[in-house]
């Protein structure tokens, strides 16, 4: 749980993630949500980490600009199968490929997220990486989730949360980094911000 009392400044969520403002919530942080415009399809940085980064950044900025004395919060969260990016799926038959790759295979799932606060000169980013082992799925279950889930805003097309994560034989790391938002690793980051 975070000090309120530490807090003297407006906190934004340039995202309208449902699992990213429900691990905010859970840090007890009063905060608004302004998504950002910034579209990270736009990028064409080939590595992850750095892709990752400077998408979460890029959200930040666009915002930032528009509320210099407010903290603004942003992610990315990618997909990585043999050091090639996953991005959403733009159709059924594109989640239904993402999803026979990643059957009964280990991909990596990396979250960047930045913090940016203008009239402090205040601008960090970071990111966390998590292994994630799939089970080998049947063509059945991949169209069976995709159907139930329509998973065309998820990066890889699946959410770990769905299906009581059925998908997921294991995961290596930070559980919440593949919901989307890796909250030890940003509330580590959040320490520096308040002794700044």
């Amino acid at each position: 749980m975070i000090k309120k009392s530490k807090i003297n400044f407006n906190i934004i969520l340039a995202s309208k993630s449902p699992r990213r403002i429900e691990i905010l919530n859970q840090l007890g942080l009063d905060f608004q949500i302004v998504p950002s415009s910034f579209n990270e399809r736009t990028l064409t940085i080939k590595n992850p980490i750095e892709f990752a980064k400077i998408a979460s950044l890029n959200k930040a900025k666009v915002v930032a600009d528009k509320f210099k004395n407010s903290l603004v919060i942003a992610a990315d969260t990618i997909v990585v199968l043999n050091n090639r990016i996953i991005g959403k799926p733009n159709s059924k038959e594109d989640a239904i490929e993402i999803l026979q790759k990643l059957s009964n295979n280990i991909h990596e799932v990396i979250t960047g997220f930045s913090m940016i606060k203008l009239d402090d000169n205040i601008e960090i980013t970071d990111h966390d990486i998590t292994k994630v082992t799939f089970r080998k799925l049947d063509n059945n279950e991949i169209e069976e989730y995709i159907t139930e889930y329509e998973p065309y805003d998820k990066a890889g097309a699946y959410g770990i949360q769905d299906m009581k994560a059925v998908l997921v034989k294991k995961i290596d790391g930070c559980y919440f980094n593949v919901l989307g938002f890796p909250l030890s690793k940003f509330y580590d980051n959040w320490k520096k911000v308040i002794n700044i």
